[in-house]
């Protein structure tokens, strides 16, 4: 049987995000001279396809590409991207469910050349079995069309998806697939509870055994 698949988020998960995207997020609405959002609406950028948060919080459909944009020339151009730091026992839980025999592949919402990008800086790469992001070119945006990429031309496995957003849940269930949840990243009180997480890990030193936890009941129900 092919080794059992577990699907990584990148920011909220892996990587401590959240203040470069929250700055990137506050430039790019002052740039475009809109009202910026309070904290906790910023504070949803973590995680979801730009364009998608932008809409929902302010910025007219016509001005959403601009926005992007905006948002890009301070978190690539300008450097914050880099900024973000591994959370603390993530390291060191890949190589648990690494020596585990498990196959990792990061599946992130962040264009695929920015996740690469980072995961060399951060040095995660040597710790994945396989990178898949969206698309710069807009043609792969959600959540479900980045696990329908990290998932292709690989052979059928137990597979299950780690997040800390509600639409990882949603984006990994599109395609038969369970999503543990991670405390430690950007969901609303009671989100990823809401949304259908098989289960949720409270820190990263949790995250290895509860892993392998799930996906010996799936292939013992499979």
């Amino acid at each position: 049987m092919p080794h059992a698949l577990v699907l990584l988020d990148l920011d909220g998960t892996l990587i401590d995000s959240g203040p470069s995207i929250v700055a990137s997020a506050r430039a790019a609405y002052a740039e475009l001279g809109l009202p910026v959002p309070e904290p906790a609406a910023l504070r949803t950028f973590v995680g979801p396809p730009l364009g998608d948060t932008f809409r929902a919080h302010g910025v007219p459909a016509e001005r959403v590409d601009d926005a992007v944009a905006a948002y890009r020339r301070t978190y690539v151009g300008g450097g914050a991207m880099l900024g973000a730091p591994v959370f603390d026992g993530i390291p060191e839980a890949l190589g648990e469910l690494r020596e585990a025999g498990l196959a990792l592949v990061l599946a992130t919402s962040k264009p695929e050349a920015y996740a690469s990008t980072l995961c060399d800086h951060l040095g995660l790469t040597p710790l994945l079995d396989g990178l898949a992001g969206a698309s710069l070119g807009g043609t792969r945006l959600s959540k479900a069309d980045v696990v329908r990429h990290a998932l292709d031309g690989r052979a059928p496995a137990p597979t299950l998806m780690v997040g800390d957003r509600e639409h990882d849940v949603h984006g990994a269930r599109a395609h038969g697939v369970d999503c543990l949840g991670v405390r430690w990243g950007y969901a609303a009180p009671g989100e990823l509870e809401a949304a259908g997480a098989v289960a949720i890990a409270d820190r990263p030193g949790d995250l290895a055994g509860a892993v392998t936890g799930l996906l010996d009941r799936i292939s013992s129900t499979a």
